[in-house]
């Protein structure tokens, strides 16, 4: 299944591209070669705001990916989002080469929605996940299983942004935020859910399959 189709720069980086590619070519005209630095500069925010076309897969059960990168923990712990609830948590962690516009890890509908302010830490450590900036959404499928996806601020991330709220409709592979420069999205499944990735893994949003959930 085909990802609705966006443009190929994200919205969220259209201003930056913009101003980018002005100062690129004003710099040229007035300056010729001296401009190179800022051509590289503008191909580096080009591509750090790509969003590149993703076939989702349909198959039963299965929890995509969120995001692009590389998976950084997989490991059992108590759900911070559901008291006395046993989940597995896998971390993917997005460098400023990576796609950063986030999908939605399953189908269902947006039970609830929190936001948690915070430090900048290297996103890349387990810590970040209590300490950063962050932003949570909880997912409840058609089965009745409950997936949370959170968005977390890594050390030069300063934006997280969501577009979803509760009460919303929402498909696998579905386009519902983006975190600027650098970050990490941890998914919160079921304990009894089948892991499908492994611990340094690299992941692509949409197009990879993280798990599938238990089948009732």
């Amino acid at each position: 299944m085909k990802q609705r189709a966006y443009p190929f720069i994200a919205k969220e980086g259209w201003i930056h591209v913009i101003l980018i590619l002005f100062v690129s070519f004003i710099t040229t005209y007035y300056f010729g070669l001296i401009a190179l630095p800022i051509w590289l500069l503008a191909l580096f925010v080009i591509q750090f705001f790509r969003d590149p076309l993703r076939i989702i897969p349909n198959d039963e059960g299965a929890i995509v990916s969120p995001a692009s990168g590389k998976i950084v923990s997989i490991c059992e712990t108590a759900n911070p989002y559901m008291e006395g609830d046993s989940v597995f948590m896998i971390s993917v962690f997005m460098n400023i080469f990576s796609v950063h516009s986030n999908l939605i890890p399953v189908a269902g509908k947006v039970v609830d929605h929190w936001y948690s302010p915070g430090r900048y830490v290297n996103a890349a450590l387990d810590k970040s996940s209590e300490e950063n900036e962050r932003n949570a959404i909880h997912i409840r499928t058609g089965d009745e299983h409950d997936v949370f996806c959170v968005q977390i601020a890594g050390l030069i991330a300063r934006r997280i942004i969501c577009y979803v709220q509760p009460g919303d409709l929402v498909k696998a592979g579905q386009r519902y935020g983006f975190i600027r420069f650098g970050s990490r999205v941890d998914l919160y499944m079921p304990r009894s859910s089948t892991i499908k990735v492994k611990l340094g893994q690299k992941v692509h949003s949409g197009n990879d399959i993280i798990g599938f959930l238990p089948t009732k």
